[in-house]
């Protein structure tokens, strides 16, 4: 496979992998204020997202992919709100471990590689289009 379709490739990898992970990011906001329903229960935990790198011989290109999506295991937050329907005999409740500057940043992150990979696929074809009208012109 020549370099630029290698690249192109590898770009494609790398788009599929970041919309997997900005629809995560997505879900994490989306859930940040949702706690148990019932007394003690535990809330939403944050989901990550890992990946791998892997050789694709036979289009001699290196391919990105989402290796596994898991869950955050870091402490929930505890608020005091004796009312709530999820509190707790002490009256705590368990809030999801969702950070919002995380996720926002996490999603900055994510939108900036998908746009870079988009830009390698463009450049790719820009460069395949410089190269049939060149062909065409000295033909």
């Amino acid at each position: 496979m020549d370099p630029i379709n290698a690249a192109t490739l590898t770009a494609f990898s790398g788009l599929n992998a970041q919309s997997v992970r900005m629809k995560v990011i997505a879900e994490n906001i989306a859930n940040v204020q949702s706690t148990g329903k019932t007394p003690g229960s535990d809330p939403y935990r944050r989901k990550t997202v890992s990946f791998s790198n892997i050789m694709d011989e036979a289009k001699s290109a290196s391919i990105v992919q989402v290796d596994q999506t898991g869950l955050d295991s870091s402490s929930f937050p505890m608020e005091h709100a004796p009312g709530h329907p999820a509190a707790d005999r002490q009256g705590n409740v368990k809030l999801p471990n969702v950070d919002m500057i995380v996720e926002m940043a996490d999603m900055k992150e994510s939108l900036r590689s998908y746009e870079a990979n988009l830009q390698v696929i463009r450049q790719g074809r820009e460069m395949m289009s410089s190269l049939v009208d060149l062909l065409r012109s000295t033909g």
